[in-house]
């Protein structure tokens, strides 16, 4: 699958340090990576209706991760995914008439062309379910071979569904820490099957969904005609793009459960107990007084905002003004400011001289190394531009040009 134009990024003086960000399973600010190599994987959209402002904001914040490693000398390699074949895209696609292939690469285009716009840099490998299927389903009878799976008979369908035996992993449940019955709740709620017959346990989670009339399907050696289960996906994608383990497995919140559990538990399985080091999540953007969700209809989208005439930098930038984890509220007032803003800064960059860059250059790394600290970068740009329209104190030549690429590098902020 392609990915979209990498955005080039500015070379700094001098280097950042150690970037540290909140592991989800500990509970700890702990360091991302320690290299010479970061790797990274973030979930991918299901393309049926993209891109709002809570997937924004996500693949922002994990923008931001990767340049802060590459500021601190490390090389990064990152890897994504599209879920392409899926249960919410194939009733979107039965709803408006439209082939379900068509919407897929419909939508997936439009989230490169939104995260082109946004300047986020595209991952090294990007992988569609799709093109993935002969892998995916190679690990599936892996784990059926080992024990670790098992087959379940499906009356409405030319053959058996397979799932997950997660009795096989004594380390299940350790990325969320959630209870037993918490666990059951979302799992019924984030497109689980707890009380489907023929389990083993409530918990256990789709592998292979054998075919079912009018439903995708491919051959498969060692299974029956079907397609993968969402969990495996993200799991095989990651272990065959980046190797096992990894140093961070990134998403929104809601996925910590069930599907950074599940995709975890899969790759321990498959890889001798080994998976993601860190697990790290976005917070929930939140509007009208709801999370935005595309099964409300409450969404933002980054689309319908640019075709309206806001910048994209101004976008990003209402973004950045809060903190990666925490859950927040899209407003039309937080877009305003974050017009003010930019605006603000191109006339602070306009002139040849400003005040000294060398503090606010170092101001802004500390930010984004301390769990991605993006207000206390955006507040330590603001007061340099402060200083910078008034003329207040000794000017610096080409200082602005270090605080442009300074903007530009770690925060993805094109001036």
């Amino acid at each position: 699958m392609l990915t979209w134009p990498a955005p080039q990024i500015p070379r700094l003086p001098g280097r950042g340090g150690p970037v540290r960000v909140l592991d989800t399973a500990s509970g700890q600010v702990v360091e991302a990576a320690t290299g010479p190599v970061a790797s990274l994987y973030v979930c991918g959209i299901t393309p049926y209706d993209a891109t709002h402002l809570g997937h924004a904001a996500t693949y922002v914040a994990f923008d931001v991760l990767g340049r802060a490693w590459r500021d601190a000398g490390l090389q990064v390699r990152y890897a994504s995914n599209v879920t392409d074949v899926d249960d919410p895209l194939l009733e979107r696609a039965t709803a408006t008439g439209v082939d379900w292939r068509d919407l897929a690469a419909e939508q997936t285009a439009l989230f490169a062309a939104d995260m082109t716009a946004l300047g986020v840099v595209p991952p090294d490998v990007y992988q569609g379910v799709v093109e993935s299927v002969p892998q995916i389903a190679a690990a599936v009878v892996t784990l059926l071979d080992t024990g670790a799976a098992y087959r379940v008979p499906t009356p409405d369908a030319d053959g058996d569904d397979v799932y997950a035996d997660l009795s096989a992993d004594p380390r299940f449940g350790t990325v969320s820490g959630l209870p037993d019955g918490t666990m059951r709740a979302l799992s019924a709620e984030r497109g689980g099957d707890p009380d489907r017959p023929g389990k083993r346990s409530p918990l256990d989670p789709l592998l292979w969904r054998a075919a079912r009339t009018g439903e995708p399907a491919w051959d498969a050696p060692g299974l029956d005609r079907g397609r993968p289960g969402w969990h495996v996906e993200c799991a095989v994608i990651a272990q065959d793009g980046l190797g096992v383990p990894f140093d961070v497995q990134g998403g929104g919140s809601d996925l910590a459960f069930p599907h950074h559990e599940m995709s975890s538990s899969h790759l321990r399985l498959l890889d001798a107990g080994r998976s993601a080091a860190r697990h790290v999540h976005a917070g929930m953007v939140g509007y009208e007084g709801h999370k935005m969700s595309k099964s409300r209809g409450n969404l933002v989208l980054v689309s319908r905002l640019l075709a309206d005439g806001v910048e994209p930098m101004a976008v990003r930038l209402a973004v950045l003004a809060h903190r990666y984890r925490d859950d927040w509220e899209w407003t039309p007032a937080g877009l305003a400011e974050a017009e003010q803003r930019l605006v603000t800064w191109r006339r602070a960059l306009s002139g040849n001289g400003g005040p000294a860059a060398e503090p606010v250059l170092a101001a802004v790394r500390a930010a984004v190394a301390d769990d991605l600290d993006t207000p206390t970068a955006l507040a330590a740009v603001d007061a340099w531009a402060a200083l910078s329209i008034t003329g207040a104190g000794p000017l610096e030549e080409g200082a602005p040009g270090v605080v442009a690429r300074t903007v530009d590098a770690l925060l993805g902020v094109r001036m």
